[in-house]
């Protein structure tokens, strides 16, 4: 679980990539931060496509950040949607969760006053991942 000034960062940082996301489609702002187990805080939009397979969600937005940045796990993920309620990542941002960070801490917040937070694994119990393939 993220301190209480980390879930502040991520919480900003997540509302920030919100306000960058590139949605002219479904015009839902999604912005997602994702804190690595080094403390760094990644940030991400979603960004759609014309061709929709090719939209990327803001948490893999955020994720693939942190990885390209030499980060391999995360310990919590924010997510910020600008709605009256809060949204939890969907079934392909839980996939690429677990990759990375099988025991992260979710966080969902928006604009009203309702916020989600849950494991993980209470959001894909029973989860596919690397230690299947071992």
């Amino acid at each position: 679980m993220p301190t209480a000034t980390q879930l502040k960062k991520l919480k900003s940082a997540a509302k920030a990539a919100a306000g960058l996301a590139y949605a002219p489609y479904s015009k839902f702002h999604v912005g997602a931060a994702v804190l690595t187990n080094s403390g760094k805080i990644y940030a991400g939009c979603n960004v759609e496509n014309a061709s929709y397979g090719l939209t990327n969600c803001a948490e893999r937005t955020a994720i693939f950040s942190a990885i390209a940045a030499g980060e391999n796990k995360i310990s919590c993920v924010v997510v910020y949607t600008p709605t009256k309620t809060a949204t939890a990542p969907c079934g392909a941002c839980r996939q690429v969760i677990n990759e990375f960070g099988p025991t992260a801490q979710i966080i969902s917040c928006c604009a009203g006053r309702e916020q989600i937070a849950v494991s993980l694994e209470a959001l894909l119990p029973g989860a596919f991942g690397p230690a299947d393939l071992a």
